[in-house]
């Protein structure tokens, strides 16, 4: 209780939570990449479920985020994995299939999407928020708990963005990729290249960027093509 009535636990309590709404951007772009084709009972679940266990992976991460990065090809292999994770989700087509059995796979499918997503673009971002917390898990926990309705309402807002603006979608994924390229070129092994060439960290962003639109683009493509034969 004492602990509660410092004010020194408030200020950080309020730090965690705007520093993890400022690192949640891109998150709950992912989570509403995943839920938009879902029926929307199945979406509501899928965000509720994929928000509140990515809040909960970040605090396990918080403790052994330090270490991950400095593994050698980690990054690189993470990075790969967004980039496929966003040439799918901008591919991705409703097949009209209103099966029960159907949706309930979309949302595991949905739901594992933005585990693996979040445990790769969250491995830079809870250092920020360790930092915040100043080694107090009571206070890390609280400020990442507190945070999941405003992920969740952020993801909400952006999957009914998305739905009125389709170019939304787009501009989502082209994002997965730019954070993928971002991770690929923040790799430990490549640190030593990185030296006094900050342009090249821009341009692996913005490769993955395009990677990500050309591929997704091109599997839509194949997909329309196949429903108009």
């Amino acid at each position: 209780m004492d602990m509660l009535a410092t004010s020194e636990f408030w200020i950080g309590l309020l730090t965690i939570i705007w520093v993890n709404i400022i690192l949640s951007g891109d998150n709950a772009v992912v989570i509403a990449m995943a839920a938009r084709a879902l029926p929307l009972k199945q979406q509501k679940k899928a965000v509720f479920w994929g928000s509140g266990a990515a809040v909960g992976l970040r605090i396990v991460l918080t403790v052994v985020a330090a270490t991950l990065l400095a593994l050698p090809y980690l990054q690189i292999v993470g990075g790969l994995l967004l980039l496929w994770i966003g040439v799918q989700l901008l591919g991705d087509e409703d097949e009209g299939d209103s099966s029960a059995s159907h949706h309930q796979a979309d949302l595991k499918s949905a739901v594992r999407t933005i585990l693996i997503a979040d445990l790769i673009m969250s491995l830079d971002n809870v250092i920020a928020v360790a930092a915040a917390a100043k080694g107090n898990t009571v206070l890390l926990i609280l400020g990442l708990a507190i945070s999941i309705p405003l992920v969740i309402f952020g993801s909400t807002l952006m999957i009914r963005l998305m739905a009125r603006f389709p170019i939304i979608v787009t501009i989502g994924a082209a994002l997965i990729g730019w954070v993928g390229g971002e991770t690929i070129a923040s790799d430990a092994v490549l640190q030593d290249l990185m030296v006094g060439r900050g342009w090249v960290h821009y341009a692996a962003a913005a490769c993955g960027a395009a990677i990500v639109i050309v591929l997704g683009k091109a599997i839509q493509a194949r997909v329309l093509s196949k429903q108009a034969g």
